[in-house]
């Protein structure tokens, strides 16, 4: 079974986000969307909040081969112990894939897992903290995160 696993801050998960799971979806038997909680990092929506929102989103789209779970550790160890056989990161442009690349090297030297990267097409532009930026600005995010999302990000 080929395991996929898509790790991010997803703060907000945005319909960039829902793209690549969508598309992943397609590819592997199983994808594992992991949503970190990195505790030097600071969130603007609860974890469990969002993993809950992420877990909707999934159901209302018929994504029943993806999953939604938190983690706190290493992503490569965490999607090893779920059995992932590849790392889902999705890219934008050129800056995206030189870091994801830099990430991706490690990731295979200590854990052996290959990274394969999908793009978001025309919501490649979609970034989380855009999204934000826009939202607590009272701009219409409507078109950029999914309805259940957006009722998260709202409360």
């Amino acid at each position: 079974m080929n395991i996929g696993f898509y790790a991010g801050s997803f703060d907000p998960f945005t319909n960039g986000h829902l793209c690549i799971v969508k598309k992943a979806s397609q590819i592997f038997d199983k994808v594992i969307i992991g949503v970190g909680v990195n505790q030097n990092k600071k969130c603007r929506y609860d974890k469990d909040t969002m993993l809950l929102g992420i877990q909707n989103v999934l159901k209302q789209n018929n994504l029943t081969n993806c999953t939604a779970v938190l983690y706190n550790n290493l992503t490569c160890d965490f999607a090893k112990s779920l059995g992932a056989n590849y790392l889902i990161r999705g890219i934008r442009n050129a800056v995206d894939y030189d870091y994801e690349e830099n990430l991706a090297s490690i990731n295979e030297e200590i854990s052996g897992l290959d990274t394969i990267y999908l793009r978001a097409g025309n919501l490649g532009v979609v970034s989380s903290s855009m999204v934000y930026e826009l939202f607590v600005n009272n701009r219409d995010v409507s078109k950029y995160v999914p309805k259940q999302i957006l009722e998260i990000m709202k409360k």
